[in-house]
């Protein structure tokens, strides 16, 4: 599907949802939300996605404390090989002030990778594939628009990698170094007028102290073939951390290789309260090609049958000073 079109497709351009190709001819950005579609960029395509931000904590109960600083969230992708495979490496670097309210002369400055990740995703099954199911019904636009109970069906996607983490590191589980597994089930439902549902399952850091358990649920919609907003919902789970984050934002499509995104996010507890705002932005250079469909139709077919005909032609032409005598005979006779 080529999503410059129309609203929904544009849609889809963002969260990386195509129904006939991974391909899309629009930047595909996971950005501003966290939440990876089951898409990939498409082969040919090397996008870079990054983000500042400003954070903020503050914890009442003990040890009470307050963070503030900023930071950064990037990933490089790139489709490789398939339309369905996606290389991928990201992270999230973050240097801040951590003073504890008890004691306001212990200021413990942090700076370091709090997520640094490298793996591969593929989309498992489509449900769009099919051409046919998706062809427009030429005789009603309530079918073209309407609900579609096959839009239940999502697309299915799985990532593998691993993180890499320093030794005393100030974001993770004491003890936890070097590099370990991360697993991902990524959902994706397109539905009509213009929304889109993702969800990620994400177990990661397997094997160690810290070993977090997330989901991602982010539902977007568009507001105009340049504008998209969204709303998200993350939670996470492990022995060092637990949260529920609420995260709001939108999208802007300056060019069709060239997003920019703001996002804020939030939580409703104390231990600590969370509050962070971001800007980004989302470019890709665009390297791709179409296969070549071999039903004798294309350009370079074409060609090749042009210069066959040419070779025939100049075969069967009579040389001059032949054709002379033989004009010559013709005016005798």
């Amino acid at each position: 599907m080529n999503p410059l079109k129309s609203t929904l497709i544009f849609l889809l351009s963002l969260w990386s949802g195509t129904v006939l190709a991974q391909y899309t001819d629009v930047i595909n950005s996971n950005r501003p939300g966290v939440s990876k579609s089951a898409f990939s960029v498409g082969t040919g395509v090397l996008q870079f996605e990054l983000g500042p931000y400003l954070i903020k904590e503050d914890r009442s109960p003990a040890p009470a404390y307050n963070v503030d600083g900023f930071g950064i969230d990037f990933a490089a992708r790139y489709g490789f090989l398939f339309e369905e495979l996606e290389l991928k490496i990201e992270g999230t670097y973050q240097n801040d002030e951590k003073v504890f309210k008890l004691n306001p002369t212990s200021v413990n400055d942090r700076a370091n990778f709090k997520t640094l990740t490298v793996g591969a995703k593929y989309l498992l099954y489509d449900p769009n594939k099919n051409e046919e199911a998706n062809k427009p019904n030429l005789y009603s636009w309530k079918a073209n628009h309407g609900f579609r109970w096959r839009s239940l069906i999502p697309a299915v996607a799985i990532y593998a990698g691993a993180h890499y983490d320093t030794d005393n590191n100030p974001y993770t589980a004491g003890g936890i170094e070097g590099f370990s597994p991360k697993i991902m089930i990524a959902t994706q439902h397109n539905f009509s007028g213009g929304w889109v549902l993702v969800t990620n399952l994400i177990k990661e850091r397997i094997g160690t102290d810290q070993s977090d358990f997330s989901y991602v649920i982010s539902l977007t919609h568009a507001l105009s073939p340049n504008w998209v907003i969204f709303g998200e919902t993350q939670g996470i789970q492990s022995d060092f951390y637990a949260d529920n984050l609420f995260r709001f934002g939108g999208a802007y499509l300056w060019t069709k290789n060239f997003q920019l995104d703001t996002a804020v996010t939030f939580n409703t507890k104390d231990t600590p309260a969370v509050f962070s705002a971001n800007l980004g932005m989302s470019y890709r250079f665009d390297f791709h090609q179409d296969k070549e469909i071999d039903n004798g139709t294309s350009a370079k077919d074409e060609g090749k049958r042009r210069k066959r005909g040419k070779k025939r032609r100049k075969k069967d032409e009579i040389p001059p000073h032949l054709q002379q005598k033989r004009d010559a005979q013709e005016f005798d006779n």
